[in-house]
């Protein structure tokens, strides 16, 4: 039986210079959808699927998002005096334990792969979870709980999947599928942003993985790729035929909150989940049909 997922790498390093102006002072994984920042609803998703412990992989002007996730003892002394407990549990009750997150920072923007590998430290010998809070995903039981049940079964490199269009292929690692029947795809190979007329498919991986070892060891080497980064696709690509490698079809609906209209997307789907708000959503958004 594979061992458990305790471990989640969360790589928050990113600029975001999409969102500029917004993201000069703020890390883009501190934007809001709705009143909570994307950054928590990844340690969230991570909390339900059974992870114990939070890797931030961070870079300069981070420091906003260890403050999130630290207490704040004014604003906890002045809610408790006002005897706002609603408030109060809304910045206290999904907090990690003490100890159960740790930070390290990535010097250099080098890619995805060589933020995962400046977690090497943290992580040993055992499976670990890698989420990108960029992309957001709806659902219930949420993505992460999904693929850990199913790693249970396979163990491996799991990786979330979604069809997309066939001219979006250069934006995405792309799975060559060795079959295509159930959630469960096995690859028989990965490509990391192939031009349309290459790629072996349009199954694109999207922010959520759960990767062996293995991985690590390979990204050691820091051999460079697409973009001339050190591509984690590319040491995922590499352990096909020593470790089984799964794409996943996820149940639920997935944004792409690193770019501006998914962003404002995710916003509106949120808001129209709360009972609280969802009535006065619908309305605001008849005026605009």
């Amino acid at each position: 039986m594979p061992k458990p997922v305790r471990k989640a790498v969360f790589p928050v390093a990113g600029l975001g210079t999409r969102f500029l102006p917004a993201t000069k002072a703020m890390p883009k994984e501190m934007l809001p959808i709705v009143d909570k920042p994307l950054i928590q609803y990844a340690v969230e998703e991570a909390q339900e699927a059974g992870i114990e412990e939070f890797i931030f992989v961070t870079g300069r002007a981070k420091s906003a998002i260890e403050d999130h996730f630290d207490h704040s003892v004014e604003l906890e002394t002045v809610l408790r005096e006002r005897g706002k407990q609603d408030s109060l549990r809304s910045v206290l009750d999904w907090m990690p334990a003490p100890g159960h997150i740790s930070y390290t920072r990535q010097q250099e923007p080098l890619g995805l792969g060589h933020a995962v590998w400046c977690a090497r430290n943290f992580i040993s010998d055992e499976p670990f979870a890698v989420l990108l809070a960029d992309d957001l995903i709806l659902s219930q039981p949420g993505c992460l709980r999904q693929m850990v049940d199913a790693h249970r079964k396979v163990g491996g490199n799991l990786v979330a999947v979604e069809e997309v269009p066939p001219t979006m292929t250069d934006q995405y690692g792309i799975i060559d599928a060795a079959s295509e029947s159930g959630r469960l795809i096995p690859a028989k190979g990965v490509v990391e942003k192939p031009k349309p007329e290459v790629a072996p498919s349009s199954l694109a991986i999207i922010g959520r993985y759960i990767l062996e070892p293995i991985v690590l060891t390979i990204l050691e080497h820091q051999e460079r790729g697409a973009g001339n980064e050190i591509q984690l696709t590319d040491a995922m690509a590499k352990t096909i035929g020593l470790v089984p490698f799964n794409g996943f079809r996820f149940e639920g609906r997935r944004f792409d909150c690193g770019s501006k209209v998914g962003y404002l997307e995710a916003n509106l789907a949120y808001a129209l989940e709360r009972p609280d708000m969802s009535g006065r959503v619908r309305d605001m958004l008849a005026k605009y049909n």
